[in-house]
Formats: C-alpha cells, sequence, structure tokens
C-alpha cells in the first residue's frame, strides 16, 4: 500500500516575501490614489482612471497572495542575483534618463537602454546591438507618434523622421 506524499514542511514565515507583499500593497494603493485624481470628462463612466484601477487590482492580488505564501513559508528559495547585471541594467535606466533629460529623445535613449539590457544578459555583440536596437526604437517611436500620436521625447534623431 502506497503512502500520501506528504506536505512540504514548512520553512517559517519568509519576512522576505512579507515586505515584497507589503511593497506591492503599497504601489497598489499609490496607484488608485493617483487614478482618482485624474480629470475626467467622460460622460461614460470610463476614462483615464481605469486602467490604473485594474493594474492596482492585480497588483493587490497579486500582494495578498504573495503575503498568504510569505506566512506560510512556501515561497521558493530565491536565487542569488548577478550584482555586474543588475548594475548595468541601472546604468542604462540612468543614461536612458540622462540622454532624454539633455534633449536627446527618444531613439537614442532607448537604445543605449537596449544594449546595456542586452550586455547585462549575456550578450557581448555591441555593434550588432546598436543596429537591432536602432532599427527597434525607431519602429517603435514611428508606431506611438504616427500611429498612435502619441508625444514621445524628440532629439534631432527624432526630428528628423
Amino acid at each position: 500500500m502506497s503512502e500520501l506524499p506528504h506536505a512540504p514542511a514548512s520553512r517559517g514565515v519568509d519576512s522576505a516575501g512579507v515586505v515584497i507583499a507589503i511593497a506591492l500593497a503599497a504601489i497598489a494603493a499609490v496607484l488608485v490614489w493617483d487614478a482618482n485624481q485624474l480629470q475626467s470628462n467622460n460622460p461614460y463612466g470610463m476614462g483615464p482612471h481605469v486602467t490604473p484601477v485594474v493594474i492596482a487590482i492585480g497588483l493587490g492580488i497579486l500582494a495578498i497572495g504573495n503575503l498568504v505564501e510569505a506566512l506560510r513559508g512556501n515561497l521558493p528559495a530565491r536565487e542569488s542575483a548577478d550584482a555586474k547585471a543588475v548594475w548595468l541594467i541601472l546604468g542604462g535606466l540612468a543614461l536612458l534618463i540622462v540622454i532624454i533629460g539633455l534633449g536627446g529623445g527618444f531613439i537614442p535613449a532607448t537604445t543605449a537602454l537596449f544594449v546595456a539590457t542586452a550586455t547585462a544578459f549575456g550578450r557581448r555583440a555591441i555593434l550588432a546591438d546598436l543596429a537591432i536596437g536602432l532599427v527597434l526604437t525607431t519602429l517603435i517611436y514611428l508606431a506611438f507618434s504616427r500611429l498612435l500620436t502619441l508625444s514621445l521625447p524628440a532629439g534631432p534623431l527624432e526630428r528628423l523622421l
């Protein structure tokens, strides 16, 4: 006669998981608060506040689920982070902010982030990544600015398009 498998032994409360749950709930609360600050002239009840509230509801559900699993000690063990990769991505984000802040535009800023992220994931073909990033971000810029008529940060390259 075979025995039933036992449930995995609980490891106790996962304090990092609780902190993550609290952070998710805080972000959800900020989204709801910010969405309620938006002015809506839409007479049909659905305005610009709907999407942030839907996202906040999703984050709230994730926060509750994460909190329950953290209190039960059922969250999986975390892997160690590659500090070099994290710093490369953070550097790419900082470069994106600096390039846009100095008026360089969306295409070069996002291309820089693309190259930094690809490098962080172990890719070493920087010139190829520059070309790929330039093509992709140009297509994204054109799609958003021409098809969706959204305003993205424009620099010298974007003014040529």
